[in-house]
């Protein structure tokens, strides 16, 4: 089975603040892309990996992380909004590509186990995303900040990546997706939208995605645990 990875990492990271791009910002000394990409490379799992970039950063991308490390076979540029990007990595991908694995640049701290779980999954059913359920109580909330309503909780779940889906079936919802002027906000939506069952394994609370200058402290402290530490 031919498993390629999609890894988005093209948004401009307005939230963090500053003039560099998240997923180019460190951890440990190191970038945070570098974390994501080497686990997916110690997998074993990714026979081939695209990364997308923003399009002023192409060039240093490609001379910094093409080959580096060997899963990362094509750099491409970014598209307006995250969907855009992941169709620009699943036009690139090889043509006898079995499953596609997409997941965000800016977390860095997936895990293995997790790869394996959404491919076997996707493999299995077509569609696979990672999520964990919503423990905190939630509210809706005007614009001008008064609660309307206490919103059940009960089967509610926070969406993640890794996601996986079958090449062909992930290319059938990009299509139907650009023909009803649709847009979501994981590929998981894109097979909904094609009327497609997806189902959810368990991600976890260490898979944050980097977006905020607190989740950067955050995000030290794990990489001290998972990287560092001995």
């Amino acid at each position: 089975m031919n498993v390629c990875a999609i890894i988005p990492a093209g948004g401009q990271g307005t939230r963090m603040g500053g003039t560099i791009p998240k997923q180019f910002l460190t951890l440990g000394g190191k970038p945070i892309l570098h974390y994501t990409l080497r686990t997916l490379q110690e997998s074993g799992l990714i026979d081939s990996l695209v990364l997308v970039v923003p399009e002023k950063e192409l060039e240093s991308a490609r001379a910094d992380w093409l080959e580096r490390p060997p899963v990362v076979k094509q750099v491409v540029v970014g598209g307006e909004k995250r969907q855009d990007s992941v169709f620009n990595g699943y036009q690139a991908l090889p043509t006898d590509t079995d499953i596609v694995l997409v997941h965000d640049g800016v977390r860095p701290f997936l895990s293995k186990g997790m790869i394996h779980e959404t491919i076997h999954v996707a493999g299995k059913f077509g569609a696979a995303i990672t999520a964990i359920p919503v423990h905190d109580t939630l509210k809706q909330v005007d614009v001008s900040g008064l609660v309307q309503r206490t919103v059940e909780r009960d089967g509610l779940w926070r969406v993640q990546t890794p996601q996986a889906f079958r090449y062909d079936l992930l290319g059938e919802a990009f299509r139907k997706a650009q023909a009803d002027s649709f847009y979501g906000t994981d590929e998981g939506a894109l097979i909904e939208n094609l009327g497609q069952e997806v189902r959810v394994v368990n991600g976890s609370e260490w898979n944050l995605k980097i977006t905020r200058p607190e989740d950067l402290e955050m995000g030290e402290s794990i990489v001290a645990k998972l990287f560092l530490e001995g």
